[in-house]
């Protein structure tokens, strides 16, 4: 599968996905600006979105009617600050859907 690749997230995360030829979305912390910008990368139809764990939230509602289909595969990541774990929850939402089963669960 070919595509473009989108990263969201502050200046200081998307800095180094630029330099690799990503179509990078800088936003601040206000829930308007990331939603609008998620809302932009749906629309231009990336294949693969990478995601600031500290936007994550507001940034899942724009991606949620997208979640069953195989475009835009959205990865969740940490960068500066301690995970909150959100990054963790999203993958295991993802793995959950290619294998039927949710290897990340505490048992």
């Amino acid at each position: 599968m070919e595509g473009k690749v989108a990263v969201l997230g502050d200046a200081d995360f998307v800095m180094p996905f630029s330099t690799l030829g990503a179509d990078t979305f800088a936003v601040g912390q206000q829930r308007e600006q990331v939603i609008e910008a998620a809302e932009k990368i749906v629309a231009a139809q990336y294949a693969l979105v990478v995601v600031a764990e500290n936007i994550a939230k507001s940034a899942e509602e724009a991606f949620a009617p997208t979640e069953s289909k195989p475009a835009p595969c959205v990865v969740v990541i940490p960068f500066t600050t301690e995970s909150e774990g959100f990054a963790t929850e999203a993958l295991g939402k993802v793995l959950k859907m290619a294998t039927g089963i949710n290897i990340l669960a505490d048992n």
